[in-house]
Formats: structure tokens, C-alpha cells, sequence
């Protein structure tokens, strides 16, 4: 994660350490200039970056064409305007034909213009979404980053990154963009023009901007950081309704609904007190902005028009000289124009950033883990290539190494989050295939901790685990988890490219009594699984996938919560025949016949590992 940020707010700003519901302290400065250039770099030497390229190199075309066409236009004006003052008919049709064709190719230039940068934003978007989705979803990175909220609350909402803010960085970078090339190109163009009418006009519109974008940032600085708060009070909003939605059953059941009122009240009003304040900046801003900006049809006529009344500049002078002022302030005023805008856009950059850095640190954290150095052992055993790597106060604790056919443990250390408490003390233990394991004790912390360190969702503490690729190891948690989809897809999906017939489905629904599942729902019907099926059948469903799967090893988390004493019979046969190893915890399982081994966690992080005859014969 970046550094956090130093504030440099001024007395009357709004910190973190104020009410909940104040902003924070987001500036556009050196890192968010950095996290902006990163980006545009990334998508530009991407796969669809040379197609990008051309897409530029098109707009940029159009920009010179729409910018030349406005300085013939302003010409033609003037003489049209001259036409109608000394009545030359002739040249009033002439120039109107003219202008009407000047029109016509600015129309033209202008649509293709716009066609292609939405074009361009579309394949941003698309590829920055679905980068993000990838690393989002690889490594559990999801998880660690949920983990992260929980601690800190410094990435929250990664949901609304991926999707709005994406969209809305991705379309308006590009209008900002081109704002800033168009804004060059005009200012090269019309200088000249307003050179030649008068150059005190000249100089006084870059004054007149100058002044403007200094006085807009002094009055609008805030707007960042209220922008940035009020994405994140928007969504917390959203995410407590979808929360209720998804849990309606359960909160109709529980008839807690004055607490999820109250709790949902809280957000809206904290969201409608951080645009309070946005609403209160922007009326300060515009108060000026408005002014700013009514000014600008005046001044051209204050300065260009004594020059007319004494005769040194004809009439149509003074509207090509209006014309040429408010392109050129256009030019220089990009600050004051699109300052609200700018603001809005500082913290989309602010939060994609942030949600970049966090998810690559996850991804180096995770990658080296499971890294192996240059002499092909665990990158955390060897302390020269570690140290080059990533310095010795980066050590990562449990370091995991993939290889068939092996579930070992060394020396491994299992430790609270937060607490730092001791669960697993020096667990060594190696569990060879079709060595069926029951993993019990009084220390349930400890078994939950072995489970998800086994899985690599469990990073406090130290040691090593050698464990089969992904799919050759699969996880039955305690509380069942479908995916959307149909039965056939989720039967289907461990397994890609799998030959997994519908008589082998219904054989196995036979043995784990899940007909009347299949008979109710379909093998094709995409249904609300959490709705339409109990605990009981959707953890049925799970073990059906899981067994269709055949990895090596399957963990199983506390199968009786959810599955009668029978179910749990028929799944350890199933995964008896198809000679799959399995690591049970559960207490209550007395078929001991079913079992190899015995894995006992006491207080303490003590540990013992015992043949299962010996409990037996106990």
C-alpha cells in the first residue's frame, strides 16, 4: 500500500479525524500525477495498445482539422458580417455559401470525432476492467483484500472501483486528454489571429485566465476531497441495500428491520451531509465561475471596439475579435471551466490508484509465498536470494510449494491476526495419499486456522506447506458456496474441459439422495441457489462437485453441521472409491473405520499425530 498521504489542510478543512463523515485529505499532486501516467503507460504498451495508437493518432488528425476549420470560420465570419455592413449582396451569398460549407465539414469532423473517442474509451475500459478482474480474482486476492478493510478500512469498496470508477476514469481521461491537446492546438492557432487584431487583447486574456484558474483553484480546492468522500458514502449506501436484498429471508425471519433502517439512515445521512458541503464549494465557485465567464462576451468589444469608432478595423473585426477571445480564454481556462470536473476526476484516480497498489502488493505477496529461488528451494530458505529479492524485513511467514501427490507441514506456526495469540506451535506432519486424516482437539481456533492456511488464506505465522496445485487439493467449507450458474455448470466447472456425462450426475445424485433436487430444478435452470435449495442440499450439491472433481486430497470443514450422519457416510465411500485422499474436522465423526490417522490440537498450539487404531482402542 502507497504511504499514507500528508495533509497540508488549512484551518476550516475537513480531516479524518473530524466527523465520520468528513473527507479525506486528497490532492492532485506528485503521487496521483504518477498513478495517472502509469495507467495511460500500461494501456498504451498493452495488446490493444498499438490499435489504441492508431485510434490516437485519428483523433489527434481531427483535432488539427476541427481547429483549422475554426480559424477559416472566423475568417468567413468577419467578412460575412462585413458583407451585410457596406450591403455587398454578392459577397453575402458568397460567404453565406461558404460558411454553410465550413458548417457542414465541422459537423462531419466533429461526429467522427466523438465516434472514435468513444470507440477509444469502450477498449479502455474493456481492458482495464478486465485486468482488474483478473488480478481481483487471482491469488485470493479478494479475500486479502477483505481482510484489509476489515483492518484498516483503506480499500473499501473495491466493487465500485472496478465498475464505476473504471468507466468514469477511463471516459474521462480521455475528455481531459484531448480538452488539454485541443486547448494547445487552439491557443497556437488563434494567438496569431488575435495577435494581428490587437495585442493588448492578446495580453489581457492570458492575464484574464491566469487570474481566473489561480482565484478557482483558492475557492474550489476542497472539491477533491468531498468528491472523493461522497463516492465512498454512495457506495456504503448501495452496498447496505444489496446487503438487504440478499438477506431477505433472513431478515424477514429475525424482523430486524428497525435496525436495518436505522443503520441504512446513517449512510444516507452522512452522504446527504457530504454533499451539503459539495453544494456549499460549489456555490462559492460558481459565484465566480459565472462571472468569469459572462465577462469574457464583454471585454473583446471594451478593447476592439474604439478601434472601429475611429475607423482603423472594419465592423466584422469586432466579432471575428469576439470569436478569437473566447477560444483562446477557452484555451488558457481549462482550470476554471472544468475544475468540478478535475476535482471529481482527482479522486477516481485517487481510489483506481489505491486499488492498483493494493492488489499488486497482494500479488507480490502471494507470488512470493510460493516462489522458489535460483537453486530451487523455497525462496524464504534461502537468505542470499530473499535479501536480493525483497530485503530480510520482508520475510514472509508461511511460504507454500506446490507439488503433486504431497501435503506436508513443516515447522509450521499458526498465530491470530490481530491478537498475535499462539494457535499451531511447530506442526510438522506429512500426510501421505490415500492416508485418510481426522483432525480434532478442543482448540477449534487452531483446526479453522490449519484449514485456511492449508487453503493460503492464512498468513500469520511462520513455516512451510507443500500442497498439490489448484484442483488437485479442493475445500468443502463448513457453510456451503454455489456459483451462479446451472447444475451443469457447477458440476462441471473444477474440471474444465472434462467429459462429465448426465448419467454420471444422476448416478451421484442417486448415492448423495439429491433426486429431488434435480427433478425440482433441472440440470439446466439457473436459479437462486441460496433461495431454492436448503443448507443440507446445496452442501450436497458441493460434495457432488468435489467428488465429479477427483482431486488428490479434499479438506473437509465440519460436514456434519449441514449433512445428516447418513450423508456424511455416503460422501467418505464415494471418496473412498475413487481413492481421494480426505482431511476431516469434525468432532462428533465415531467411525473411526473410515480414518488412517488421528491429528489431535490442544491448548496452546500443542499438537499430536497418532494412528487411528490407537483412538480405537481408547
Amino acid at each position: 500500500m502507497p504511504e499514507p498521504q500528508k495533509s497540508d489542510a488549512k484551518p476550516g478543512d475537513t480531516t479524518p479525524d473530524d466527523a465520520q463523515s468528513g473527507p479525506r485529505p486528497i490532492r492532485f499532486d506528485r503521487l496521483t500525477w504518477k498513478r495517472f501516467t502509469i495507467a495511460i503507460s500500461r494501456f498504451t504498451t498493452s495488446d490493444v495498445g498499438g490499435r489504441a495508437k492508431w485510434m490516437i493518432v485519428g483523433l489527434v488528425v481531427f483535432l488539427l482539422a476541427l481547429n483549422g476549420l475554426n480559424v477559416v470560420n472566423s475568417y468567413v465570419g468577419r467578412d460575412f458580417i462585413t458583407a451585410i455592413t457596406q450591403r455587398d449582396r454578392p459577397g453575402f451569398v458568397r460567404y453565406a455559401l461558404l460558411y454553410v460549407a465550413v458548417f457542414g465539414a465541422s459537423t462531419f469532423v466533429g461526429v467522427i470525432h466523438r465516434f472514435v473517442e468513444e470507440r477509444l474509451g469502450l477498449l479502455w475500459r474493456t481492458w482495464l476492467t478486465d485486468r482488474l478482474l483478473h488480478s481481483y480474482l487471482d491469488h485470493f486476492t479478494y479475500y486479502r483484500l477483505s481482510d484489509q478493510l476489515r483492518a484498516n478500512g483503506e480499500i473499501d469498496n473495491p466493487d465500485q472501483r472496478i465498475s464505476e470508477d473504471v468507466r468514469s476514469f477511463t471516459s474521462t481521461t480521455l475528455s481531459f486528454v484531448l480538452l488539454i491537446l485541443n486547448g494547445t492546438l487552439t491557443a497556437i492557432a488563434f494567438s496569431g489571429v488575435l495577435w494581428a487584431i490587437s495585442r493588448t487583447l492578446f495580453l489581457v486574456a492570458i492575464a484574464y485566465a491566469g487570474i481566473g484558474s489561480f482565484l478557482t483553484v483558492v475557492f474550489g480546492y476542497r472539491l477533491v476531497g468531498l468528491n472523493y468522500a461522497q463516492l465512498d458514502r454512495e457506495a456504503d449506501f448501495r452496498a447496505d441495500l444489496v446487503h438487504t436484498r440478499a438477506n431477505a429471508e433472513a431478515l424477514a425471519l429475525s424482523q430486524n428491520e428497525p435496525s436495518v433502517l436505522r443503520r441504512l439512515e446513517r449512510h444516507l445521512e452522512a452522504l446527504v451531509s457530504n454533499f451539503r458541503r459539495i453544494t456549499s464549494v460549489n456555490r462559492n465557485l460558481g459565484f465566480f465561475t459565472e462571472g468569469y465567464n459572462y465577462m469574457i462576451q464583454i471585454i473583446p468589444a471594451l478593447i476592439v471596439g474604439p478601434l472601429y469608432m475611429r475607423g482603423d478595423v472594419e465592423f466584422g473585426v469586432v466579432t471575428q475579435s469576439a470569436m478569437a477571445f473566447s477560444q483562446l480564454l477557452g484555451a488558457f481556462s481549462l482550470i476554471v471551466t472544468q475544475f468540478q470536473s478535475i476535482s471529481s476526476f482527482t479522486a477516481v484516480i485517487a481510489r483506481l490508484g489505491s486499488l492498483g497498489e493494493a492488489i499488486e502488493e497482494s500479488e507480490a505477496a502471494s507470488s512470493l509465498s510460493h516462489a522458489t529461488c535460483e537453486h530451487g528451494d523455497l525462496l524464504v530458505d534461502c537468505p542470499i536470494c530473499l535479501a536480493r529479492r525483497v530485503g530480510e524485513s520482508q520475510r514472509p511467514g508461511i511460504t507454500t510449494r506446490e507439488e503433486e501427490g504431497r501435503l506436508e507441514y513443516h515447522d509450521l506456526t499458526l498465530k491470530t491476526p490481530q491478537e498475535d495469540r499462539l494457535l499451531l506451535k511447530d506442526l510438522s506432519v506429512a500426510i501421505p495419499p490415500k492416508t485418510r486424516v481426522r483432525i480434532i482437539g478442543p482448540n477449534n481456533p487452531a483446526k479453522l486456522a490449519l484449514f485456511r492456511a492449508t487453503a493460503g488464506l492464512w498468513e500469520t505465522g511462520s513455516g512451510h506447506i507443500i500442497r498439490p496445485p489448484p484442483y488437485r487439493i479442493l475445500f468443502l467449507p463448513e457453510r456451503p458456496y454455489l456459483p451462479p450458474g446451472t447444475l451443469h455448470d457447477i458440476l462441471r466447472e473444477p474440471r474444465p474441459g472434462a467429459e462429465i456425462t448426465d448419467e454420471q450426475i444422476e448416478k451421484l445424485a442417486d448415492a448423495l439422495d439429491l433426486d429431488g433436487v434435480v427433478d425440482r430444478v433441472g440440470l439446466d435452470a439457473e436459479v437462486d441457489w441460496a433461495s431454492a435449495l436448503s443448507l443440507g442440499e446445496q452442501q450436497c450439491v458441493a460434495v457432488a462437485r468435489l467428488v465429479l472433481a477427483e482431486p488428490q486430497f479434499a479438506f473437509l470443514e465440519r460436514p456434519h453441521t449441514t449433512l445428516t450422519p447418513e450423508q456424511v457416510a455416503a460422501m467418505l465411500d464415494l471418496l473412498n472409491e475413487r481413492a481421494i485422499t480426505y482431511v476431516t474436522l469434525d468432532d462428533r465423526e465415531l467411525e473411526l473405520d473410515r480414518y488412517d490417522a488421528v491429528l489431535e490440537l490442544g491448548a496452546g498450539g500443542a499438537w499430536e499425530w497418532r494412528p487411528a487404531r490407537e483412538e480405537k482402542k481408547a
